[in-house]
């Protein structure tokens, strides 16, 4: 009877330990990336010659549950980013100190838009995986 009791322990203490295993495992640790779906495309210039930018872009963030908030917030973080790319020139994003100076201000722009919305910036960085003009 002894036996039997302990073993029912050992058994009820597994069972109830499997779904905070199943937690900790879900949300792993490190910095979590945001890709921006889809890509940036528009013009940019003020020229009578149209020209085009296309931007990827990826957000980082070191706290895993920030992810799901940027998510949440996609249109107006997509909007900021639209307004700021719209107003380039081919002549500031000719040298990779211009590319360096956007993706600043890509960042600063992301970060007021959620500390707006949420109280706090909740991205790390900002990465442009791909920055093409034509």
């Amino acid at each position: 009877m002894r036996l039997r009791t302990t073993l029912y322990a050992l058994l009820l203490s597994a069972v109830v330990a499997l779904p905070a295993q199943a937690n900790e495992e879900a949300a792993p640790a490190g910095p979590q990336y945001v890709e921006m779906k889809p890509s940036f495309v528009g013009t940019i210039g003020p020229g009578p010659r149209i020209q085009y930018m296309k931007v990827d872009v990826a957000l980082r963030a070191n706290d895993p549950t920030a992810v799901e908030r940027i998510q949440y917030h996609d249109p107006l973080i997509r909007n900021a980013l639209v307004s700021l790319f719209g107003r380039q020139t081919p002549e500031e994003l000719a040298t990779l100190e211009g590319k360096e100076q956007l993706k600043q201000q890509a960042l600063e722009a992301v970060r007021a838009v959620l500390e707006e919305e949420e109280g706090k910036p909740l991205v790390d960085d900002l990465l442009f995986t791909n920055l093409v003009t034509q």
